[in-house]
C-alpha cells in the first residue's frame, strides 16, 4: 500500500541522515541545562531571602534593642526540635501532625463538596443563577471572620478549626468548578449527543477532561485559603496542639526562635503541596489531555 511505501522511504531517509550526522539529539543537554538553571535560581532566591532576614534582624536588634531570631539561630533550633526536643510540651512532629490532620479533614471535605456542588451548578443554569451570588458572598468573608460562628456552632476545639478550614476553602472550589463546567464548548456536547453518549459518559469523557485544569486551579486556591486559616484558627479557637498554637504561645513563653521554626515548617509544607504535589497532578492531567504548559 502507498502508506507503507511512504513509511519505508521515511525510515530510509532518517537512517541516512543519522549516519551522515545531519541530525543531532540535544534533548539530554537541554534538560540538564534547564535543571541546572532551576536549581541555581532556587539557591540564589534562598540566599537572598536569608540575607534579607539577617539584615532585618540586625536592624531590629539595633533599633529596638530586642533579641530577634536570626537564620542560624532558627536553623540550629530547628535541628534540635527535629532531634526530639519539645516545643510547648510536644515535639514538632506532633504539632505538625495535628495541624495536617485538621487541614486534611477540612480541606478534603471542601474538595469533595466543592467539586460536587460545582458540577451540579455548572450543569444546571437555574441552580447556578440562584446559588452563585451566595457563593461569591461567602468567598468575600475573611477566614478569621468565621471565628465567632465556629465558636457558636461547635465551641472550642478541633471541630471549630475544621469548620473554618472548610468554609474558607469551599467557595473558590465551587466557583472554579462551576465556571469550568459551564465553559465547555457547546460543540463538544453536541458531538457527544450525536454519538449517542449517555449523561454519565458525556460527563466522564467531555465535561471532566475539558474542565479539569480549571478545577485544579480552584483546588489550589482553596488549599491556600484553608492552610492560612488553619494557622490563624489554631491561635484563637482553643486547641492545645498544632503549629499555630506554638506561634501564639511564644508571646507568653518568649520562645520566638521556636515560633520562627514553626513558621518555617508552615512555609515548607505549603511550598511542597503547592509546587510539587499540585504541580505533579497538573502535569499528569495535562499529559493525559495531550497539552503542554506553553500551549495552556
Amino acid at each position: 500500500m502507498a502508506w507503507r511505501e511512504k513509511n519505508k522511504e521515511w525510515r530510509v531517509a532518517s537512517d541516512r541522515a543519522l549516519d551522515e550526522g545531519d541530525v543531532h539529539f540535544e534533548f539530554g543537554v537541554e534538560r540538564t541545562r534547564t535543571m541546572f538553571y532551576t536549581v541555581a535560581k532556587t539557591i540564589l532566591a534562598v540566599c537572598l531571602f536569608l540575607l534579607a532576614w539577617q539584615v532585618i534582624g540586625e536592624i531590629v536588634q539595633a533599633v529596638r534593642a530586642v533579641s530577634f531570631p536570626m537564620p542560624w539561630d532558627t536553623f540550629t533550633r530547628g535541628i534540635s526540635l527535629l532531634a526530639g526536643a519539645e516545643l510547648d510540651g510536644s515535639t514538632i512532629y506532633e504539632h505538625t501532625l495535628a495541624s495536617l490532620t485538621r487541614w486534611g479533614i477540612g480541606y478534603g471535605l471542601a474538595a469533595v463538596v466543592g467539586v460536587g456542588a460545582g458540577i451540579v451548578l455548572g450543569t444546571s443554569r437555574i441552580l447556578h443563577d440562584l446559588s452563585m451570588t451566595s457563593i461569591h458572598i461567602l468567598q468575600l468573608i475573611p477566614g478569621l471572620a468565621w471565628v465567632p460562628i465556629a465558636l457558636l456552632l461547635f465551641g472550642l476545639g478541633n471541630t471549630a478549626t475544621i469548620f473554618m478550614i472548610f468554609m474558607t476553602a469551599l467557595p473558590p472550589i465551587v466557583i472554579a468548578t462551576a465556571g469550568a463546567v459551564r465553559a465547555v464548548p457547546p460543540i463538544y456536547l453536541r458531538v457527544a449527543q450525536t454519538m449517542g453518549m449517555s449523561s454519565w459518559d458525556t460527563f466522564r469523557h467531555v465535561h471532566l477532561p475539558a474542565s479539569s485544569l480549571q478545577i485544579i486551579d480552584g483546588l489550589r486556591i482553596g488549599l491556600g485559603n484553608g492552610w492560612r486559616v488553619l494557622i490563624a484558627a489554631e491561635m484563637v479557637v482553643g486547641v492545645a496542639l498544632g503549629l499555630g498554637y506554638t506561634i501564639i504561645q511564644s508571646r507568653w513563653s518568649l520562645d520566638f526562635t521556636g515560633a520562627f521554626v514553626s513558621i518555617a515548617v508552615i512555609c515548607i509544607i505549603g511550598l511542597f503541596i503547592e509546587r510539587f504535589l499540585f504541580a505533579a497532578i497538573e502535569n499528569r492531567v495535562m499529559g493525559r489531555l495531550g497539552l503542554s504548559r506553553e500551549a495552556s
